[in-house]
């Protein structure tokens, strides 16, 4: 099979009668197993939100440099706010991008004995003084991406022959979807330059918007690079590592890159991780025997470390990896050789 671009899929079709709905999820279903990636249309989201949206983001990388760096993520223990261009790291090398973190705003949770480590990650965004719109129009953002998000988790549950509610639980009470605002700031002359390194999303699913008219999303597909530049009125959505594993690999995780934009120009790109909890193990879905029999285990990457049951061991080794200065302020007992 050769492939020039992502499958394009109408959410709409899930509420336009039975017989749309069934050939809509078989549709979901042979998508992720084959590329692990697809154009979403139809979802619903009001222009006027993504317009808003985009916009704060856009007025956010215009604050001066003072005010982005007052919510640096070097203030936050969970690894929220702002990391400046060259301050993240993916495949091993620097990503020229400079994004904030944004999370669902919870309490901190105690540490001490039999505390798990990752419910370190729990707590509360920075958010910038300057823009005190940013935190009403990410909430409405993050809520109603996570309802689609979920919908498709049903959906891919369905069209596997499993109960609806599958992963139910592992979301409905403490979810931990967290949103990136990125900038990516050219660099490519007109050589390809990194914007962020080949890998797969180490979560379950993932929901992005670009800047309308913008590329340099590329995906991997038998062992090729296909370009998936933004299609106007939709998301592009992909499968992370926890729902490859909840499907022993019948559903794909791919591995993926950004490539920078030219000198002179950026692109505004806001990716969405739909996580379940902290302390959540992804279910095992049963699947019916024909699409277990297809399963093919899952897929290693050579650059990253096998994925852990529970999701909030694989999010603190995600985090540490990419964000040392984080660690080194609030972690450092974390680290190997550290610990009594």
């Amino acid at each position: 099979m050769t492939l020039e671009t992502l499958p394009v899929l109408d959410f709409s079709r899930l509420t336009a009668g039975p017989e749309e709905a069934s050939l809509f999820r078989d549709e979901l279903r042979d998508a992720m197993h084959e590329v692990g990636f697809i154009y979403l249309s139809g979802h619903g989201i009001p222009q006027e939100l993504t317009d808003a949206v985009l916009d704060v983001s856009r007025r956010f990388f215009a604050l001066p440099d003072e005010q982005k760096l007052a919510v640096e993520n070097v203030h936050s223990p969970q690894f929220r706010g702002y990391t400046r261009v060259g301050g993240e790291l993916t495949d091993g090398a620097v990503d020229w991008r400079e994004q904030i973190d944004i999370g669902v705003d919870r309490e901190t949770v105690d540490q001490g004995p039999g505390v798990a480590d990752y419910w370190r990650l729990e707590g509360p965004n920075l958010w910038p003084d300057a823009l005190p719109e940013m935190r009403g129009i990410v909430s409405d953002w993050t809520q109603r991406l996570s309802t689609i998000s979920l919908t498709l988790l049903r959906a891919v549950a369905v069209s596997l022959g499993a109960p609806e509610n599958t992963f139910d639980t592992a979301f409905a009470a403490r979810a931990f979807p967290l949103l990136k605002i990125v900038r990516y700031p050219g660099e490519s002359n007109p050589e390809p330059k990194q914007g962020v390194g080949s890998h797969r999303d180490g979560g379950v699913l993932t929901l992005l918007l670009v800047e309308p008219g913008k590329g340099g999303l590329q995906v991997e597909y038998q062992g090729k690079w296909i370009d998936a530049p933004q299609v106007p009125g939709t998301f592009v959505v992909n499968i992370g590592e926890m729902l490859e594993l909840a499907t022993n690999g019948y559903l794909k995780a791919t591995l993926h890159r950004v490539i920078s934009p030219l000198r002179g120009t950026d692109r505004i790109s806001l990716p969405f991780f739909y996580n379940p909890a902290l302390d959540a193990t992804m279910p095992q879905l049963a699947a019916a025997p024909e699409f277990q029999a297809k399963a093919r285990g899952l897929s290693l990457d050579p650059t990253n470390s096998a994925i852990l049951e529970t999701y909030g061991d694989n999010a603190l080794r995600y985090r540490m990896r990419a964000h040392p200065n984080v660690v080194a302020a609030h972690h450092a007992d974390l680290l190997k050789g550290s610990r009594p």
